[in-house]
């Protein structure tokens, strides 16, 4: 049996709405996943430092506050400086569809934009967490 993979859902920023996070968070459970959920309103060094801290296989971003860009960089640059430059970061949330490429520059292995179905969700964490490209948006 291959073992689970732990993954850490996080929401940057001042963004307080966690509905879809908890969503997510839920289905990857659900899927057999070990989840880490670290609540609404967090620092991006204090993400990055749970990452390590909780050996995740992946960071999960969910941003619906706009400020998607500079988060996702900034959450990059502070797990390479916390010593997880190897947790691939996902990004989801309200992301409009000119940013996708830019995300992907900022350093996110994926995308899932508002309305991706959850089962596209999990198989694109799924196939990052195993070794494999993410095939999302």
């Amino acid at each position: 049996m291959t073992p689970t993979a732990r993954v850490l859902i996080a929401k940057p920023g001042l963004d307080g709405h966690d509905r879809g996070a908890k969503l997510v968070a839920r289905g990857l459970r659900d899927a057999g996943f070990e989840v880490v959920f670290t609540g609404i309103r967090r620092r991006v060094d204090d993400i990055a430092a749970t990452a390590v801290q909780e050996d995740v296989a992946l960071v999960g971003l969910s941003i619906l506050s706009g400020a998607h860009l500079t988060l996702t960089r900034r959450t990059v640059q502070a797990l390479r400086a916390a010593g997880g430059e190897d947790i691939p970061v996902v990004v989801g949330g309200t992301i409009p569809a000119g940013d996708v490429d830019r995300l992907y520059e900022a350093g996110a292995a994926a995308v899932f934009p508002t309305g991706t179905a959850l089962p596209d969700v999990v198989a694109g964490i799924r196939a990052l967490t195993q070794g494999e490209t993410c095939a999302s948006e």
